[in-house]
């Protein structure tokens, strides 16, 4: 785990990538390459994107149909999965298998600033929460993170106020301490991206 990650360190996101933080989601799965997890999810290997900023326009070409963009990066050990708009990484019926034997983390906000938080080890939650409202928790290990949490940027009292803004940052911080996994405006706009076409889960 890293143990030094804020909100602040993510200030970034916000100016440079303001589309992808009011309605995203985010998910780092580790030991699992880009094609092993599209394969995983159901999908076909597709175009290769370079940088975040790209998966934005297939995402929304998409966004109509019954299937949902997905960019995959391998960072270190990890795969980053990029979603504009997506919710794929929080569908616990789809990804909980896929976190068998491995740590994956996985966050999302809506343009409605619905958000989610999950902290998956060995096809199990340990920790489930929403950034807006990180006083309530749930799962096997609802407590486990509460040092890191706070020092990630979260307001943890019952009296928080919701309407803070560092939710979004704070829970991109809380990710790296959980992962190692540093997200940086370079990895950003480097990163190489396997992109497919994921069916819609089905309620």
């Amino acid at each position: 785990m890293s143990d030094h990650s804020t909100a602040a360190d993510y200030g970034w996101l916000e100016e440079q990538y303001p589309h992808l933080t009011e309605a995203y989601c985010v998910t780092l799965i580790q030991g699992l390459s880009s094609d092993a997890l599209l394969k995983a999810l159901g999908a076909e290997p597709g175009e290769r994107i370079t940088g975040v900023g790209g998966l934005s326009g297939p995402a929304y070409e998409e966004w109509e149909s019954d299937e949902r963009f997905v960019g995959i990066a391998p960072v270190g050990d990890w795969s980053l999965m990029v979603e504009y708009n997506g919710f794929l990484g929080i569908d616990i019926e789809t990804m909980l298998p896929v976190s068998r034997g491995r740590t994956m983390v996985s966050h999302y906000r809506n343009i409605n600033a619905v958000d989610h938080f999950y902290w998956h080890e060995d096809g199990a939650t340990r920790l489930h929460f929403e950034p807006l409202f990180p006083h309530h928790r749930d799962d096997s290990h609802p407590d486990e993170l509460l040092t890191a949490m706070r020092e990630s940027g979260f307001d943890l009292s019952d009296e928080a106020d919701a309407s803070f803004d560092g939710h979004t940052e704070a829970a991109f911080a809380l990710a790296e301490r959980i992962t190692g996994v540093r997200l940086t405006p370079e990895l950003f706009a480097s990163a190489e991206f396997d992109c497919g076409r994921v069916p819609e889960p089905r309620a």
